[in-house]
């Protein structure tokens, strides 16, 4: 016979109402978020030196280039120092680049160099990859649906 714990003395203050965090829609998408981006930055680091915010910045980039910091900040729901930082970061790594002239800094246009399109358009095959690797067993029409519902669920959240 074991010795009973000090939790086996406590008094049970478990809500009647208590979220069941795997299942709870919101708790579990943003689980799910957090662990992509996790093995995400864990792949893209060692490889390339750019984590995922870079990643996601250069992304960005890659689709429009000589963009200002807002506009980076907007598209992706980074904040504005994350977005700083990874500009910084990746200007020192030869992997991005301002437009000079403009006086606002905040205004200040970027662009991948030539070495930053290189290294994005590497870590471009590498994330359809992996996306391909987490779709895997999923029909055309279920990952349709999927685009569908986070589609959905983007609109509703204006609404929130």
């Amino acid at each position: 016979m074991s010795a009973a714990s000090p939790e086996d003395e406590l008094p049970d203050r478990r809500s009647a109402h208590a979220l069941d965090m795997n299942t709870f829609a919101p708790s579990a998408i943003t689980n799910l978020a957090q662990r992509i981006t996790t093995t995400a930055s864990a792949a893209y680091r060692p490889r390339f030196g750019v984590g995922i915010t870079d990643w996601r910045v250069m992304a960005m980039l890659g689709a429009e280039p000589w963009i200002a910091p807002v506009k980076i900040c907007e598209a992706t729901g980074l904040d504005k120092a994350a977005v700083s930082r990874s500009l910084r970061d990746l200007g020192q790594a030869g992997l991005v680049e301002s437009s000079p002239g403009e006086p606002n800094q905040r205004r200040l246009p970027f662009a991948l160099t030539p070495a930053g399109l290189k290294v994005h358009d590497e870590l471009v095959t590498l994330a359809r990859a992996r996306e391909e690797r987490l779709l895997r067993g999923f029909s055309s029409q279920e990952r349709a649906l999927l685009g569908e519902f986070i589609a959905r669920m983007r609109r509703e959240l204006e609404g929130l």
